[in-house]
């Protein structure tokens, strides 16, 4: 299944451009599900997937009905905890949603259009409108992030001791957790798991939309960044709300000139091919008429899809080991973090893995075993490459052989 994530901007067309992108799709012969939080105008309501035309269907997120259903239904799997502390139950009636519903809801939507129900129907292309670009890519590091916690808070092993817990319970005087509370972290880690793979897939592109301006190219320098963290290639820069060139009105036309300024730019930061346009249509769209004179190159490109630069690389690799030792090579490990600079940068070794922290953006990397018996040695930024030396290390070495 192909995935185009689009995002960009607050309010530059993003929903409009995801939209059009799927009907695009859809007329090619491709079965596409366009995935969004706001409304389409012209498209049916819904939060099920409803078809819109031919091989097109469309699904609305509904982040406040998903906050009320996790809330019931944790309720009522931990009963006989809340009833053991007194507390009263919250019903679905006065429930408002909390800040960063929306940011779970979307990922419970993507799940189930990559591995749950909605997956059954058959889906070719998948659209899913982002929200704007910071938040964004915060949403597509969550994931990692979320499992990361729920690995350190609730670790699997643990379970095994489960037998235990009413022994444990009674010596210390407090209930032990719960069967359900591991099996419920184990539902959540491998629902987390799918959208992670979905987000990390090679067929998973992200699309950016920005008007032709000095604050989108601002935002754009910035998202290269957050995009090259998390490994994500774009497949396509879609300049919206493009002027026509050749306005009579010298008001129209002087605007006119400042985007074509701002286009020429792009297309030389941008790699050829990435970017497309627009027409600004003199009004907001009402529907698929308007949609469908926007069609025109968005559809999915035929460009083999895959992840940007790998996303990071070994320089130097130590030689074959046979002694049963830690090899005496240091090892390059290289990022390309193109935008950022010297002070955004910011690394944490924590165990068998990296935390990374550029400005707003945030990445977890799970070393590869080699690099598990080394230490950090140091770190640099430069030419746009993040380069951290890796040490063989010997105290390192018998915990992890």
């Amino acid at each position: 299944m192909r995935t185009v994530l689009v995002t960009g901007p607050g309010g530059a067309g993003r929903t409009t451009v995801a939209a059009a992108t799927a009907l695009a799709a859809a007329r090619t012969g491709l079965r596409t599900l366009l995935v969004s939080a706001d409304a389409v105008p012209g498209f049916p309501a819904g939060t099920e997937p409803v078809e819109v035309t031919d091989g097109l269907r469309y699904a609305r997120i509904d982040s406040g009905a998903h906050f009320r259903d996790e809330l019931v239904g944790l309720q009522d799997r931990a009963s006989g905890l809340l009833g053991l502390l007194g507390a009263n139950r919250l019903d679905a009636e006065e429930l408002t949603e909390l800040p960063g519903s929306a940011q779970l809801a979307l990922l419970h939507t993507l799940h189930r259009a990559a591995e749950g129900d909605w997956s059954k129907d058959g889906t070719d292309v998948l659209v899913v409108d982002l929200p704007p670009l910071r938040e964004a890519l915060a949403v597509l590091a969550l994931p990692e992030q979320l499992r990361r916690y729920l690995r350190r808070l609730l670790p699997q092993e643990r379970q095994a001791a489960r037998a235990l817990r009413p022994v444990l319970a009674q010596l210390a005087g407090v209930p032990a957790p719960a069967q359900w509370l591991y099996e419920a972290a184990a539902r959540k880690d491998a629902e987390l798991a799918a959208v992670q793979a979905l987000i990390e897939d090679g067929s998973t592109t992200v699309r950016l939309v920005a008007e032709p301006g000095t604050a989108a190219e601002d935002a754009l320098r910035t998202a290269r960044t957050g995009l090259a963290l998390q490994g994500l290639r774009v497949d396509a820069l879609v300049a919206s709300r493009v002027l026509p060139r050749h306005s009579q009105d010298p008001w129209f036309a002087g605007l006119a000139a400042q985007q074509e300024k701002c286009l020429g730019h792009w297309a030389q930061e941008w790699a050829p091919g990435t970017l497309r346009e627009a027409a600004h249509l003199g009004h907001d769209p009402r529907g698929l008429d308007d949609l469908a004179l926007l069609v025109g190159g968005l559809a999915p490109d035929g460009r083999t899809p895959g992840r940007a630069d790998g996303p990071w690389w070994i320089e130097d690799t130590p030689g074959p080991d046979t002694s049963g030792e830690p090899a005496e090579a240091t090892l390059v490990w290289c990022l390309p973090l193109p935008g950022a600079g010297k002070k955004d940068v910011h690394l944490v070794r924590r165990g068998d893995e990296l935390l990374l922290t550029v400005g707003p953006f945030h990445r977890i990397v799970r070393l590869e075993p080699g690099l598990r018996r080394c230490a950090v040695s140091g770190a640099a930024l430069t030419d746009g490459v993040l380069r951290v030396r890796f040490t063989p290390d010997p105290a390192l070495w018998p915990r992890t052989r």
